[in-house]
C-alpha cells in the first residue's frame, strides 16, 4: 500500500511533527518541562501502586503499572496546564497519575473480559493467576487512585476524573452489549468510543486546565478537544487492528474480530457487496472463527474502501479537534496540541504504508 503523508498547515509556526515518527515522542521533547513532569507522574503512579499493606498486591500491581504504554494521557494533562501558562505543580502530577491509574486499572478488567493472555510482550494477570486476581488487583489499581483523588485534589478536578471513570465503564457495557451484533448501529459504536476512550482524553485536557485556574468556558473546550482526540486515536486504533500488520504495530491483529468487537471502521464497509461472504461468516459461527477465518475476513475488509474512508473521516475529526482547542496562552504549545490529533493520522497512514 503506498500512502502520501503530508504536513498540517500550522500558523505561526513549523510543526514538530514528521512523517513516520512517534507524535507523542515528538510532543514530549517539544514542549519544555514535559519530561520531567512525566519523571514525576511516573514516581507518583509507582508510589500510589506499592501502597497496598499486602506486598504480593504491591507487586503484582507495580507490574502492571512499570508495564510500559504511551502515558498519553498524562502528557495531555501536563501540556494543556503548560499550554493555559501554568506550570507542572504536586496537584497536577497527582491528577496526571490519578488519570494513568484509572487506564491501568481498566486494561487489567479488559484482558480480563477478552480472555487475552499478553499485553505488551507481558502475561495478563488472568492468565497468570487467574480470575480472581485480575478482578481484585485492577479493582485495588482503580480504588487507590481513587482514593488519592479525593485526598489530594481539589473537588472540581477529582470531579472531572470520577466522571470520566463512570463514563469509561459505561463505554465498556456498551461494547459488551454489542458484541458479536453483526446489526450494531454505526452511532452505539461512536457513543461507546466516545465513553470508553474519550473520557479519559477528556478528563486529562480537563484537569490540566483546572489544575492551572482555567475558567469554566476554557475547560469546556478543552473536553471537547480531548473527547473528539480520543474518538480518533481509538478509530485509528481499530483501524490499524484491521488493516495493519503484526510487525508493524507490535500485536497481533483482528483482535476485535476474535472478540466480537465490529468498530466503526468496519461498520463503514460492512454493506461492500465484496463482503456478502464475511457478513454470512459473522452471522453463522461469530464465536468460532478459526485464524484463517480472520485472515480471510482481513483480507476482504481490505480489498474495499475501508483504509481511505476511514483516513478522510479521522482527517475531519482531527480538523474539528484543532478548531474545538480555545486560544491558550502559549500559541506555541497551542499550535503544538492542535497540529497533534492530524499528526496521529498522518502517523498511521505511514504505519500503513509500511504494513
Amino acid at each position: 500500500m503506498s500512502t502520501s503523508v503530508t504536513l498540517p498547515t500550522i500558523p505561526r509556526q513549523a510543526s514538530p511533527f514528521q512523517p513516520g515518527s512517534s507524535p507523542l515522542k515528538v510532543l514530549g521533547a517539544s514542549i519544555p518541562g514535559v519530561a520531567d513532569g512525566l519523571d514525576r507522574v511516573e514516581t507518583t503512579m509507582h508510589r500510589l501502586a506499592t501502597s497496598s499493606a499486602v506486598p504480593d498486591v504491591n507487586d503484582v500491581a507495580l507490574r502492571i503499572v512499570s508495564a510500559g504504554g504511551k502515558r498519553l494521557r498524562s502528557v495531555l494533562a501536563l501540556s494543556s496546564a503548560l499550554a493555559w501558562g501554568g506550570s507542572v505543580t504536586d496537584e497536577l502530577v497527582t491528577a496526571a497519575a490519578c488519570i494513568e491509574l484509572l487506564h491501568a486499572g481498566s486494561l487489567v478488567h479488559d484482558d480480563l473480559l477478552d480472555d487475552a493472555e499478553e499485553r505488551r510482550g507481558v502475561r495478563t494477570i488472568n492468565a497468570e493467576w487467574g480470575t480472581g486476581h485480575a478482578v481484585m488487583i485492577g479493582d485495588f489499581i482503580i480504588v487507590r487512585a481513587s482514593q488519592a483523588a479525593m485526598v489530594s485534589l481539589r473537588q472540581p478536578i477529582s470531579d472531572e476524573l470520577a466522571s470520566a471513570a463512570v463514563d469509561l465503564v459505561d463505554g465498556q457495557f456498551l461494547e459488551m452489549q454489542d458484541a458479536y451484533v453483526l446489526g450494531r448501529t454505526r452511532d452505539n459504536a461512536r457513543r461507546s468510543v466516545a465513553l470508553k476512550t474519550g473520557a479519559l482524553f477528556r478528563a486529562s485536557c480537563a484537569v490540566g486546565a483546572r489544575c492551572v485556574g482555567a475558567g469554566d468556558g476554557g475547560v469546556d473546550r478543552m473536553r471537547e478537544f480531548g473527547t473528539k482526540f480520543g474518538v480518533l486515536f481509538q478509530i485509528l486504533d481499530d483501524l490499524l487492528d484491521l488493516a495493519g500488520s503484526a510487525e508493524t504495530i507490535g500485536k497481533p491483529v483482528g483482535n476485535d474480530l476474535r472478540q466480537g468487537v465490529y468498530t466503526l471502521p468496519l461498520l463503514g464497509v460492512l454493506e461492500d457487496r465484496r463482503l456478502t461472504g464475511v457478513r454470512a461468516l459473522l452471522r453463522e459461527r461469530p464465536r468460532q472463527l478459526t485464524d484463517a477465518d480472520v485472515a480471510e475476513i482481513l483480507a476482504a475488509v481490505r480489498s474495499t474502501d475501508l483504509v481511505e474512508r476511514t483516513l478522510a473521516h479521522c482527517h475531519a475529526l482531527a480538523d474539528d479537534a484543532a478548531v474545538a482547542l480555545p486560544p491558550l496562552a502559549s500559541e506555541e504549545i497551542g499550535d503544538i496540541l492542535r497540529a497533534l490529533p492530524a499528526s496521529y493520522v498522518y502517523w498511521a497512514e505511514s504505519v500503513l504504508a509500511h504494513s
